[in-house]
């Protein structure tokens, strides 16, 4: 059995569904974080297939791919160490609590 494009396009579009309604119904920071993992995970599923399918002896859809987890990797970091300091500020990682730019 052979798998076709369009099936990976749409394995990527549930999970980046996923991700994005995720996303935007959470309220914890490092939930928030993780769903946005998600829909980096299917930008990188469809670079890594496009590459696949496109027959050409580039490799740009894995460059690609490693450059979204170096990113994905930075982004992590930084959100851990913002919600670190949330918490010890504010005593919760939720988003809607985040008024921390309000004078």
């Amino acid at each position: 059995m052979n798998i076709t494009l369009n099936q990976i396009l749409i394995l990527a579009a549930g999970i980046f569904s996923i991700g994005l309604l995720g996303a935007l119904t959470r309220k914890s920071v490092i939930i928030v974080v993780m769903c946005i993992e998600l829909m980096f995970n299917a930008v990188n599923i469809n670079m890594l297939a496009f590459a696949y399918f496109s027959g050409l002896p580039a490799i740009r859809g894995q460059v690609f791919a490693i450059f979204i987890m170096v990113v994905s990797a930075a982004e992590m970091g930084l959100t851990m160490a913002i919600a670190i300091l949330m918490y010890r500020n504010k005593g919760t990682v939720e988003v809607n609590k985040a008024n921390l730019m309000k004078w």
